[in-house]
């Protein structure tokens, strides 16, 4: 039964990622505006 759910889970895992290519670059792109406006503050 762990080993199915684990399959399950594995799959939707990879299957969001193919499919949310857009997502996770915008994410990327947030947490690296994010971090060079910490950059900014601190000069």
């Amino acid at each position: 039964m762990k080993r199915t759910m684990a399959i399950v889970l594995l799959s939707l895992f990879t299957l969001s990622l193919l499919s949310g290519c857009n997502t996770w670059r915008g994410v990327g792109e947030d947490i690296e505006q994010g971090g060079e406006a910490i950059q900014r503050s601190t000069d």
